[in-house]
């Protein structure tokens, strides 16, 4: 038996995707048994360091594929995924840390990141501890990106979201949260790599008591990450969230507009003009 077939046996199913089924395990050691100083006290008494819990990814084999493929292909996009992450987070962007690489079972293990997804602070849910979710949004939107809907006051029950309470005793606003989302992604795209899949479940506010901000923006899910040459690359990923925006949080046309100013901003007006000439095109980009 596998090291990493242990730490799946250990871990608790909380989404089940096209690709992969994501786990949360204690730990990825075993708990320890010998403590050292040695305590005078029980066993049962022993001093224990609370476990944060670790995220374990396994992109399961395909039966429709021949073993030795199968085996190749995921070793090949595992790697990858674990070169993305260390790319971005030299490069500046918050990404999970890698912890632990296993691309012959075809598992990554990462660290658990507290906090909540931007689709629950915008007041879209949360997503299901156990969800069916397909590798590409389902759902398309009327009109190009020019085309947003005004942004409304939230509702009662969007205020009662908890993610965005904590942000706005923070002082934290709406807007100041887009542009932090747009800057992210510009220092993403900046190191040549395009996330493949940006909705707002995968990206992630985490609160920073002892930073200089009192959040940070973390992108997640780098399963379909690739590189990039091309401004239309750039722009298939911007346009991605333009209608993940659009479906699932239908009164923010104007909080994702500053998502692009500030990705404008940060990319700088060189960079950017070919990749904002290209998401204009819209639907024609996918």
């Amino acid at each position: 038996m596998s090291a990493s077939t242990v730490l799946l046996s250990s871990g608790q199913l909380i989404k089940q995707g096209a690709e992969a089924a994501i786990y949360l395990a204690p730990s990825l050691l075993p708990e320890p048994t010998i403590y050292w100083p040695p305590s005078s006290s029980s066993k049962s008494e022993s001093p224990k360091e609370p476990q944060e819990g670790v995220i374990l990814k396994h992109r399961f084999a395909k039966t429709y594929r021949h073993p030795t493929l199968n085996a190749s292909l995921t070793s090949t996009r595992l790697t990858f995924e674990a070169r993305a992450l260390n790319r971005a987070a030299k490069a500046g962007v918050v990404v999970p840390k890698v912890l632990w690489v296993d691309d012959k079972g075809g598992v990554i293990g990462m660290e658990k990141v507290e906090g909540w997804s931007v689709r629950e602070v915008l007041g879209g849910g949360a997503d299901g501890e156990v969800e069916v979710v397909e590798d590409e949004p389902e759902e398309e939107v009327e009109g190009g990106p020019g085309q947003a809907k005004e942004v409304e006051e939230l509702d009662d029950e969007e205020e009662q979201n908890e993610g965005m309470v904590a942000l706005r005793k923070l002082g934290v606003s709406q807007e100041h949260l887009m542009r932090s989302i747009g800057t992210a992604l510009a220092r993403l795209h900046k190191t040549t790599i395009i996330h493949g899949d940006l909705t707002t479940s995968n990206i992630m506010v985490r609160l920073t008591p002892n930073g200089t901000e009192p959040y940070e923006i973390v992108i997640i899910d780098f399963g379909l990450s690739s590189t990039a040459q091309f401004a239309e690359s750039y722009a298939v990923d911007l346009y991605v969230l333009e209608r993940a925006f659009a479906s699932t949080h239908p009164k923010s046309g104007k909080l994702h507009a500053k998502v692009l100013e500030a990705y404008e901003e940060e990319l700088g007006e060189k960079k950017w003009k070919p990749i904002g000439l290209k998401l204009k095109d819209g639907k024609q980009l996918l």
